[in-house]
């Protein structure tokens, strides 16, 4: 491994879990890693967009907290990269007064909020905590969906096919009169279905077929 190599990596093991700020102002930055480390939060703090955007590691981030106006990338363009990366990381956005309808730009498209400067220090420190918690349950919940796809992959079709039926709620005389197959078969595959999807009820079945469809509600 060569030494750029590991400095890669360490480099992203100090950003996993740690909150991102993003400001062009020395003094901010400075103002902020001290508000972080006093809450003993973890923080990386980079002068500019393109700086954090070439940081290896940045999708393993806990959130982001970055500044509407700076020279060069302002903060729509850096969150627009970010999109465009497929890095999705909760955004919090800190602007000046004239910078409100820039911020609830930033929210449409897809920021989780925006605080003016001055920021009161108790209340942006609990926003942070928010959209770390956001952001834990986000990743629970694609790790669960990643989970229940490799578990979905080791069905065979026709295992797919009754646990497609059940989860619609048809009992297992239904599936075999709908497959024009035995009662007897359709038990076979149902439990085999359940024991490779991991699923110890229905509910369990239900909850994991809606995840492999990305269902909105489970996030």
């Amino acid at each position: 491994m060569t030494t750029h190599e590991v400095e890669e990596r360490i480099e992203a093991v100090e950003i996993a879990g740690a909150i991102l700020v993003v400001d062009d102002e020395p003094a901010m930055r400075a103002a902020l890693r001290r508000l972080f480390h006093v809450a003993k939060l973890p923080v990386r703090t980079f002068s500019s967009g393109a700086q954090l955007l070439s940081c290896p590691g940045v999708e393993k981030a806990a959130c982001l907290v970055l500044d509407v106006r700076m020279p060069e990338m302002d903060g729509l363009q850096v969150q627009s990269e970010l999109r465009r990366r497929h890095i999705a990381l909760p955004t919090i956005f800190l602007t000046g007064a004239a910078d409100v309808p820039l911020a609830v730009a930033a929210m449409r498209d897809g920021a989780l909020d925006f605080v003016e400067k001055p920021y009161d220090s108790t209340h942006l420190v609990q926003r942070v905590r928010d959209a770390m918690q956001l952001q834990e349950r986000m990743r629970s919940a694609q790790q669960g969906r990643d989970e229940a796809l490799r578990a979905l992959a080791t069905l065979t079709g026709r295992e797919r096919e009754v646990m497609d039926l059940v989860v619609q709620g048809q009992t297992n005389k239904e599936v075999a009169r709908h497959l024009g197959t035995s009662h007897r078969t359709v038990d076979i595959h149902r439990v085999n279905a359940m024991r490779k999807m991991g699923a110890n009820s229905l509910a369990d079945l239900v909850r994991m077929s809606l995840l492999t469809k990305g269902d909105p509600a489970l996030h």
